[in-house]
């Protein structure tokens, strides 16, 4: 499992006759042009798509953290009528794929001037479109003891303190795993990108590295790997931070604390 990120990372210090030649995971010679030519070699510094994709995943964070919560946060404590339909068609979401709801959503957004933007990746977490959080969440809100609702009521609490007092402060451990999932979903999305983002000043970090190989010219691998491994750290370091209340949020996801 680690021998081609191993190899990779090998490939990003070698010279560039030598990337696919060799099968050795030490190079012959030692070599950090690919990370000064990958950097700076495209028409765009590689460092705007670092920026891009960090403007996205926060925002995407932020989007789902609100509106998943808030939404578990009704289906898990609030009685309102014909809850059990509204959360089964929920669920339903998951079963369809991306595909199938990529062409109308392209028009809805082609219709909105919004193809070429930030908004089409964006918009659409910020009204709770990913069932699986809110499904997360729920079963997370359902192990915390309805006691403390009934408590904060008796003192006048209202739904929106209750959520925001109450749950919140108890669920730190779902609301770091949907950000980690988050990140990482949004931060490795090759396809969303591709279909709505055209100017390369616009493009993600997945975009950028695919301008490294041209299938009608010569392709830079060097700097395809070097920028390859540039990509990761920030989802290692991620992860690595938040791995504590990953296990956590899990672990205690759907049953009684």
């Amino acid at each position: 499992m680690l021998y081609p990120l191993l190899w990779m990372l090998s490939a990003s210090f070698r010279p560039e006759n030598e990337i696919f030649t060799s099968t050795s995971l030490w190079p012959s010679e030692w070599s950090i042009e690919s990370y000064f030519r990958g950097w700076t070699g495209l028409r765009i510094g590689f460092g705007t798509f670092f920026l891009n994709s960090l403007i996205i995943s926060v925002l995407c964070i932020i989007g789902n953290l609100a509106t998943c919560s808030l939404a578990a946060f009704a289906f898990a404590r609030l009685e309102f009528w014909g809850r059990p339909f509204w959360f089964a068609m929920m669920l339903g979401t998951l079963m369809l794929p991306y595909q199938v709801t990529l062409i109308p959503q392209y028009v809805l957004f082609h219709n909105l001037n919004w193809v070429n933007t930030f908004l089409p990746l964006v918009v659409p977490k910020y009204l709770a479109a990913d069932a699986f959080f809110i499904f997360l969440m729920v079963q997370f809100f359902r192990g915390i003891p309805k006691e403390l609702d009934e408590a904060a009521q008796m003192d006048g609490c209202s739904p929106w303190r209750i959520y925001w007092k109450i749950l919140l402060p108890l669920s730190t451990p779902v609301l770091a795993t949907a950000a980690i999932f988050t990140f990482i979903w949004t931060w490795d999305d090759f396809f969303g990108p591709l279909i709505y983002l055209s100017d390369i000043r616009t493009y993600t970090v997945q975009l950028g590295l695919r301008t490294f190989v041209d299938s009608s010219a010569e392709s830079d691998w060097g700097g395809l790997f070097a920028m390859s491994i540039l990509t990761l750290v920030p989802v290692f370091v991620f992860f690595l931070f938040f791995q504590r209340l990953l296990i956590e949020g899990i672990a205690t996801t759907g049953m009684k604390r």
